[in-house]
């Protein structure tokens, strides 16, 4: 059984297959401002489609069918990077550190305390936040680096690698001043207000390409 709520905002997801544990958790959730939906296993999660929405997920480790931990990890290997807090009425070193490799934010045990959890989905929900603003900023990079011609892929490159516009010059074999109208073009284009945020650009892209390779 679920229980959703449509809202543009974050929403606190709770899977657990204790009905009273469910209903608790959205009281609390709820009691603070904050939009909840209740699942009874990770499988009525999946088949609502809502995967990759701002917020993030409130998961029991012990669930019939796909358990929390198979889920979390899941998630970790796929490119839904999902902020989650994971509960347990027995939680054992080992799983604790597995979890935590997987990238969870907290692991607690049952009974949770109220405020160990409100400040765990507090930090879940800036993990998010961060998370989105960052994939926004990439996203925005690379619509501007998709503007830039191949000769001005290649001033970004080497005046991002720290070259001068004379050694940019013999290195692509142009003149000096070529070298200072692409230099000009690029950082137009890139909306880059200097050189080192420049270099921060470059930087941050190659990050970004890195993450979305298989």
């Amino acid at each position: 059984m679920s229980v959703r709520v449509e809202n543009g905002g974050p929403v606190v997801v709770v899977i657990d297959d204790d009905e009273s544990v469910r209903e608790a958790l959205r009281g609390l959730f709820q009691s603070v401002g904050l939009v909840t939906e209740i699942y009874g296993s990770v499988q009525d999660y999946l088949d609502a489609d809502q995967l990759d929405r701002a917020g993030c997920i409130v998961l029991d480790i012990r669930l019939p069918g796909i358990s929390g931990l198979e889920f979390q990890e899941a998630l970790a290997r796929s490119e839904i990077a999902q902020s989650v807090v994971l509960i347990s009425a027995h939680v054992d070193v080992q799983m604790a550190v597995r979890a935590m490799k997987a990238g969870a934010v907290d692991v607690l045990t049952k009974p949770v305390r109220e405020q160990d959890l409100l400040e765990a989905v507090n930090r879940a929900l800036a993990k998010d936040r961060q998370r989105r603003r960052e994939a926004e900023r990439d996203l925005t990079l690379r619509a501007r680096y998709a503007t830039l011609s191949e000769r001005e892929r290649q001033v970004f490159a080497l005046v991002s690698a720290g070259l001068l516009n004379k050694q940019i010059a013999d290195r692509v074999n142009v003149t000096e001043a070529t070298v200072k109208l692409h230099r000009s073009q690029v950082m137009r284009k890139m909306e880059a207000e200097s050189l080192p945020d420049l270099v921060r650009m470059a930087d941050r892209l190659a990050k970004s390409e890195a993450s979305q390779d298989p």
